[in-house]
C-alpha cells in the first residue's frame, strides 16, 4: 500500500471516529444516559467524548466535537431547563466555550505526558486535567458572568451563602466524580479504539 493510501485510510478512521463521538455527545446529553441527576444540579459525562476525540484526534477534532456538545447544552437548557443553573447554561459563552476547550486542553496535555509516561497514565492525565477544564471553566464562567444571579436561585431554594461557596461546593460534589469516570471510560474506549481502528 503506498503511503498516500495510508495517509488516507488513517484520515477516514479519524473521521469515522469523529463522526460517532460526535453523535454519541449529543446523545448523551440529549438523554438521561449522559446525566447523573442530583438534588439541586446535574453532572455531566456528557463531556467524555469530546476528551476521546481531541486525545485519539487531534485538537481541531476535539474542539469540534466540543463544539457539538456545547450547542447541544445550550439547545437542551434553552428549551427544557432541568438545572437550577440552566439560567446560566442558556448563554454559549458558558455552555459552549468550556467545551471547545476541553477537546483542546485534553489532547495537548496527553501528548505533553506522554513524551515522558506510559500510554495508560498519559490517557488518565489527558482525561482528568479535560474533565477539569470542563468542571472548571463552566463554574468559572458562571462566577464571572452570573454570581448574583446564583445567590438569588440558591436562596429560593433554602441555599444560602455567597455565590463563591455555592459554585466551590458543586465543584467539590462533582468535579472529582466526574474526572475519575472520565479517566476510567477514557482510557478503555481510548485503548479499544486505538486497537480497533489501529490509530
Amino acid at each position: 500500500m503506498s503511503q498516500t493510501a495510508v495517509v488516507k485510510q488513517g484520515s477516514t478512521k479519524r473521521l469515522v471516529t469523529a463522526g460517532m463521538l460526535v453523535a454519541i455527545s449529543i446523545l448523551l446529553d440529549a438523554t438521561p444516559f449522559g446525566t447523573i441527576r442530583l438534588p439541586l444540579i446535574s453532572a455531566t459525562i456528557a463531556h467524555i467524548p469530546t476528551i476521546i476525540g481531541g486525545i485519539l484526534c487531534g485538537p481541531l477534532v476535539g474542539a469540534i466535537i466540543g463544539l457539538s456538545f456545547g450547542l447541544a447544552s445550550l439547545i437542551r437548557n434553552l428549551t427544557q431547563p432541568t438545572s437550577i443553573l440552566s439560567f446560566a447554561l442558556m448563554n454559549p459563552l458558558i455552555s459552549v466555550l468550556p467545551r471547545v476547550l476541553v477537546g483542546i486542553l485534553s489532547y495537548y496535555t496527553y501528548h505533553g505526558v506522554r513524551k515522558f509516561a506510559n500510554d495508560y497514565l498519559s490517557i488518565i492525565i489527558g482525561a482528568v486535567i479535560g474533565s477539569f477544564t470542563n468542571t472548571v471553566a463552566v463554574l468559572g464562567m458562571i462566577y464571572i458572568v452570573y454570581a448574583k444571579d446564583v445567590v438569588e436561585k440558591f436562596s429560593e431554594v433554602g441555599k444560602i451563602g455567597s455565590a463563591q461557596t455555592i459554585l466551590l461546593g458543586i465543584a467539590s460534589a462533582n468535579g472529582l466524580p466526574e474526572a475519575i469516570v472520565a479517566a476510567i471510560l477514557s482510557v478503555i474506549i481510548v485503548k479499544t479504539l486505538k486497537k480497533i481502528y489501529n490509530i
